[in-house]
């Protein structure tokens, strides 16, 4: 029971995480943003059955694995986000078709890492899953954080974000 449990939590973040980050929202940089992982992180933990005890050293690896995929699709993740200032200091957010690349590619490896431990027959249990998304949004929340904070973000939203963007004026050479 606790496997279809956690399969549910993942299903249920994964969805929520999408959709908040593919909408133009604002960043709090006060805000918790360590939170949602760490929750996830303990939940995952919780549970004896992280590694596989009859593979231990080969479900170790895979588990690493996992979370060197969770941290770069993080990293990907983060970086790959717009981000910008609006003219009244507000914080923007929006994730991009890069984002949705890094995404893909995030899910292809951590199914390529599932489909090796099964051809090794290693039982997997989605724990690890879960510890891989914690780390995920553990990254990306960092960076975001960081590059928010740091002061080296845009003064104005591209175009395809909309809002009330002025033409820029253009020199005639």
């Amino acid at each position: 029971m606790p496997g279809l449990v956690n399969a549910l939590v993942i299903v249920a973040v994964v969805a929520v995480v999408i959709a908040r980050q593919f909408r133009t929202r604002a960043i709090d940089t006060d805000r918790r943003w360590w939170l949602l992982p760490v929750v996830l992180a303990v939940v995952a933990l919780r549970e004896p059955g992280v590694l596989d005890a009859h593979h231990r050293a080969e479900s170790a690896a895979l588990l690493t694995v996992e979370l060197l995929i969770g941290l770069a699709t993080g990293a990907g993740w983060g970086w790959t986000t717009r981000i910008w200032t609006a003219s009244d200091g507000v914080i923007w957010t929006r994730s991009t078709k890069a984002s949705v690349a890094v995404w893909g590619v995030g899910v292809a490896l951590r199914v390529g890492a599932f489909a090796l431990g099964f051809a090794l027959g290693i039982h997997q249990d989605s724990s690890a899953l879960l510890l891989g998304l914690a780390c995920t949004l553990l990254v990306r929340g960092g960076i975001l954080a960081w590059r928010a904070q740091s002061g080296g973000i845009m003064s104005a939203p591209a175009p395809a974000y909309g809002g009330d963007m002025q033409p820029a004026w253009k020199e005639r050479v």
